[in-house]
């Protein structure tokens, strides 16, 4: 089995949605689903392409509230392009297979190379057979630049061959079942303009509300002699072409588009542009080999290994599909990380807080693409302030979902499949949200040393979060404490108190212990900016030392709830019901929608001791144990030693993994307790998207963060790197199934770190070249390592030495 090829044997409509996100070929600038070319978006294909940040905004009723959508646009179709033999029926491998007329079909993804392969023998009902090979890539050498090549052969017949290729505009946003009663047509429906060349196509689209004017165009070539006809209407524009096909003989078809916006810089027309780019392209080869050699530098960057096939591959994967959602492409772009991807239309192509699991291993190897993310908060920083000032709060509030301008997209109600009720949504109550993209900018801080982004928008960020949480906590004079009040924490089952109309809980633990958290560290990063422009900062925003002491204050003053030895999920969980696990289990099997069951039966999850996905736990995931046993104590909570080991074995069992993140989590926690186990679950949560264990909601789009989320547990967990306080800090936690894992890191503007880690040994060296050594902590060492040298040390039972935070 190789590490890079993700193929399928024979074609099944039932899983074809699955393999159409799954072979989703994208730059990071456009992407465009793994769709077959001759299939329109009928139940069985969706063939959708997205353009980063290109949304629309539509007004809908839902569940009897009015409501307006922020939707990523699905762009006008490039791929159409189908054939047939004289007067017989044009290629429709769905007929074929019906009809026992369909031979031979494999499917194959070039994860290094990021080609798309098709591989088809069929038959007409005529008895003619047809083989087909086909090629497909989008650039990511040109990011408005894709291509398609087919080669048809006739295998036992003679005679004309009509192929025909089309731009399809006439598309809607229509890839999510349970959003199709909704408004969905974002695209203006043009009459295609005179042809430009016997080869080109155009169409230009604009998007309804948003106006974003958008160009796609075509060139489309034979390799022997064509007569060609042109066939349009509004919104599709076609070219038929007939040749002679010969027995046996090879019929190649290069189709290669352009996409362009009116977002795009230095373009005067999106039409215009799209048309020159796809009449100056060169031909497929030419494109592959550019595109290729784009991949290859990539990959340099990219290089993470374990002596283990199967997990190779899937890890491989997840990053091609993270690169091809977030690429260099993006640098210049003001686009956010959407929780599926550029692969689907599930959250309607939103940005939730998904950061926290690709960042880290972005800013290892591309802190250019970290900091084009960052900054897409940084400009949204305005709209979180008026949000905060809307709430009557200070400071700035993110929304939980964010879409072009940074407004709270979140939905007001949503439906349960099994009652068929609407039911209110809270979920824009998760307040961490700003708390997680503070400790992004932090992370990225300390993982690249960058003072300028830092000085110039990372504290400016990290101040106004944090001045939105010191203003939202109340003070109790009877405990000396401060609390958070009417919050949601990253478990979205429990929303409000039983018997309590008003939504909203107190106390939750993820945020009160993440909100001291950022206290400190926001004023640690106003510390470490040269004076004139920590001076600069506090006045253009009006720091007062009045709000610096609250900061101080808070932080140490926080309030954490606490019950039977464990950090309570919020103030009152543990007077909640114990669920009956075994029951539920029993009668439904999958309860990862435990939610929806619940409500179904007129009961609600807020009854019970029951979280959707990992919650308190998550704080042993975005801090390090050293870091939170620091906060604890601060906030002046004698906890003990073994708290981690009691508060993980309290929540797993009473978690139900409803979301792709929580199996992720889980495996990063185990680590510390048991390493089998851990394997395991890392395993379930590694082969989710692949194996469509979710199969319903991956045809809708991949979960991007937890596919991130498993290639940082390697780096993160399973090597133990950590960046903290100027040195790169290791602390391997190697599973016994992997013999060997390598790692090539960025670290601090150092390229070129190599990192092993073995069951018996960890060794890092530092390759010629490099500026500067770089120092490490293992354990209670520190260790300088000089450009071309190395260091290693034996690594007892897949654990350092002890150390401290």
């Amino acid at each position: 089995m190789s590490r890079w090829v993700l193929a399928y044997d024979g074609y099944d409509p039932a899983t074809e949605g699955l393999r159409e996100a799954l072979c989703t070929l994208g730059n990071g600038y456009v992407a465009t689903r793994g769709a077959a070319p001759e299939s329109p978006a009928d139940g069985v294909h969706y063939p959708g392409t997205y353009v980063a940040g290109c949304y629309d905004r539509l007004q809908a009723e839902i569940g009897g509230l009015h409501a307006d959508n922020a939707d990523l646009v699905n762009m006008p179709n490039w791929l159409p392009l189908t054939f047939r033999a004289e007067d017989g029926e044009w290629f429709d491998p769905d007929a074929a297979l019906k009809e026992d007329r369909l031979l031979s079909y494999r499917q194959e993804l070039d994860l290094r190379r990021g080609v798309l392969t098709r591989l088809v023998r069929v038959r007409d009902r005529a008895g003619r057979t047809f083989r087909l090979a086909q090629r497909r890539i989008v650039s990511m050498d040109d990011p408005h630049l894709a291509a398609l090549e087919t080669t048809i052969v006739a295998e036992d017949w003679s005679g004309a061959l009509h192929i025909r290729s089309a731009l399809d505009g006439r598309v809607a946003n229509a890839g999510v079942e349970r959003y199709r009663g909704l408004p969905g047509t974002h695209l203006t429906r043009e009459e295609p303009p005179p042809q430009s060349g016997p080869e080109l196509l155009l169409l230009r689209a604009s998007t309804v509300s948003s106006k974003i004017g958008i160009g796609v165009a075509a060139r489309t070539r034979v390799s022997v002699p064509a007569k060609a006809s042109r066939l349009a209407e509004a919104g599709w524009a076609a070219q038929d072409l007939t040749v002679d096909a010969e027995r046996g003989a090879h019929v190649t078809v290069e189709k290669v588009a352009a996409v362009f916006t009116s977002r795009d810089r230095a373009v005067e027309e999106a039409g215009e542009a799209a048309l020159g780019a796809a009449a100056g392209a060169g031909g497929f080869d030419a494109l592959l080999e550019r595109h290729t050699l784009a991949w290859n530098r990539l990959w340099r960057r990219c290089q993470l290994s374990v002596d283990h096939v199967e997990v190779q591959r899937v890890l491989n994967l997840h990053i091609f599909h993270l690169l091809q959602t977030v690429s260099e492409h993006i640098v210049d772009l003001d686009v956010g990380v959407p929780a599926r991807g550029l692969h689907g239309e599930a959250y309607r192509g939103h940005v939730f807080w998904d950061e926290v699991f690709i960042l880290p291993f972005l800013t290892m190897r591309f802190p250019e693409i970290a900091r084009a993310l960052l900054m897409y908060r940084w400009r949204r920083l305005p709209a979180a302030r008026r949000a905060a000032a809307d709430a009557g709060r200070r400071g700035a509030m993110y929304p939980w979902q964010s879409a072009a301008d940074g407004r709270e997209e979140t939905q007001l109600v949503h439906l349960n499949p099994r009652s068929g009720r609407w039911l209110p949504d809270h979920t824009h109550l998760q307040r961490h949200v700003g708390l997680t993209i503070a400790l992004n900018v932090w992370r990225f801080y300390e993982a690249t040393g960058d003072a300028e982004f830092l000085a110039e928008y990372g504290a400016e960020i990290m101040l106004e979060v944090a001045r939105f949480f010191a203003d939202l906590t109340v003070y109790d004079h009877s405990t000396d404490r401060y609390g958070i009040r009417g919050v949601m924490g990253p478990d979205e089952y429990h929303d409000a108190y039983p018997g309590r109309d008003r939504p909203g809980l107190d106390d939750n633990a993820y945020t009160n212990v993440l909100a001291a958290w950022l206290l400190e560290r926001a004023l640690e990063a106003l510390a470490v900016l040269p004076e004139d422009r920590r001076g600069e900062l506090r006045e253009r925003l009006a720091l007062t030392r009045e709000e610096i002491t609250r900061f101080e204050d808070v932080a140490r003053k926080m309030y954490v709830p606490f019950h039977a030895g464990v950090i309570s999920q919020f103030e009152g969980y543990g007077a909640l019901e114990e669920l009956d696990w075994a029951r539920y289990r029993e009668r439904y099997g999958d309860i990862r929608r435990l939610d929806r069951i619940l409500e179904a039966e007129g009961d609600s999850p807020n009854r019970y001791k029951a979280s959707k996905q990992a919650d308190v736990l998550m704080l042993f995931y975005v801090l390090s144990p050293g870091e939170l046993d620091a906060v604890l104590r601060n906030l002046g909570y004698e906890h003990g030693p073994e708290l981690a080991a009691r508060t993980i074995a309290y929540y797993l069992p009473r978690t139900c993994d409803g979301s792709t993140l929580s199996s992720l989590v889980h495996a990063w926690l185990l680590a510390y307790t048991d390493g089998d186990e851990a394997w395991d679950v890392f395993l379930d949560s590694l082969f989710t998207d692949i194996t469509g264990i979710q199969r319903g909601t991956i045809a809708e789009g991949i979960h991007l963060g937890a596919m991130a989320g498993t290639v940082d547990l390697v780096q993160r967990c399973h090597a133990g790197v950590r960046t903290r306080g100027g040195a790169l800090r290791l602390e391997p936690r190697l599973p016994s199934a992997v013999g060997e894992l390598r790692l090539g890191l960025r670290y601090r503007g150092h390229w070129g770190i190599d990192l092993t880690c073995r069951q018996d040994l960890v060794r890092v060296a530092l390759r010629p070249g490099a500026a500067s050594p770089i120092r490490i902590s293992y354990g209670a060492e520190d260790i300088e390592i000089q450009p071309g040298a190395s260091w290693e040390s034996p690594l007892v039972a897949g654990r350092p030495p002890p150390a401290g935070g």
